[in-house]
């Protein structure tokens, strides 16, 4: 330690939720020098941490009982809220952090519910498969009590760059969510491009070299976009208007059956582009499909 300098305190943290993730959680703070406390529903997860130096907990409550914060990671909320129900008695000013994925709803109730307990409460949205935690491109989105959040940063940050997004419990399932959206709209995609070319006999692979410099091309449109959605001005500075991307999208769904492949991923967008063409909207940019997709029919 350099003269001066602080020794930094380790924190006692406690993790309840042993499955891939959980166990990711815990073996990084341990790797960390934090004191780590581990419980799950099969003892036999807890074993290989144990041996790294974790305190096998024999409840829910008495991995809380002397921790400064706890982390639950499980399946759903519905198993998050039934180890809660175990530690019920423990939770009172208690520290907890959720990285449970669900819903914005299911934040929120399950915020209420541990605040009547007496418990501070963040819920967060992990945006990284277990080996990546601890590294770099890991993420985590927090949200909710923001003492929380700057009581425990350092260790949070171990885990992953932190993002609060603030004080709404809800708004990190949201978040997290919202990117998986997105996410997997650009393998649905991928997936129905590569349905076409193979079609033909061709290799997916050999496709690629095309495929991916055009997304690249394609996401560099993304910030007008969104500045469109934002402002709510579609028809601005358009390049390529609905009425024209309309008739490419009902030929990629007229080709997808002439090659005998199910034309479900694209027919959605297809529908939405025409509906909106349709309410006198031809001259909007892509961006104005969202309005369709905002309100809930």
């Amino acid at each position: 330690m350099r003269p001066g300098q602080k020794e930094k305190k380790m924190s006692k943290i406690s993790v309840l939720g042993l499955g891939a993730m959980g166990s990711a959680l815990a073996a990084t703070l341990l790797r960390n020098g934090h004191s780590v406390t581990v419980w799950n529903r099969t003892p036999a997860r807890a074993e290989p941490l144990a041996a790294a130096g974790a305190r096998i907990a024999a409840s829910p409550a008495d991995a809380m009982a002397d921790a400064d914060l706890t982390i639950l990671c499980v399946v759903d909320y519905a198993a998050a809220r039934a180890v809660l129900e175990e530690a019920e008695g423990a939770l009172a000013g208690r520290d907890l952090v959720n990285l449970t994925n669900g819903t914005p709803r299911d934040a929120q109730e399950l915020a209420d519910w541990v605040a009547a307990k007496g418990a501070a409460y963040l819920d967060g949205g992990i945006m990284a498969i277990p080996p990546m935690i601890g590294e770099a491109g890991a993420l985590i989105l927090y949200s909710g009590s923001t003492a929380l959040f700057e009581r425990h940063k350092p260790s949070l940050l171990a885990l992953a760059e932190g993002r609060f997004l603030g004080e709404d419990p809800g708004r990190a399932a949201l978040y997290d969510l919202a990117l998986l959206s997105g996410m997997y709209g650009l393998f649905s995609g991928f997936l129905h491009a590569g349905a076409l070319v193979t079609s033909s006999g061709a290799g997916m692979s050999d496709f690629l070299t095309l495929l991916l410099p055009w997304l690249e091309a394609m996401s560099g449109t993304l910030p007008d976009l969104a500045g469109k959605i934002d402002s709510g001005l579609h028809d601005r500075n358009v390049v390529s208007n609905l009425a024209m991307q309309a008739i490419a999208l009902e030929n990629i769904v007229r080709a997808s059956r002439e090659q005998n492949v199910a034309p479900d991923f694209i027919n959605a967008m297809r529908r939405l582009t025409a509906m909106r063409v349709d309410q006198g909207h031809g001259g909007d940019d892509i961006s104005g499909v969202i309005e369709l997709i905002r309100r809930l029919e």
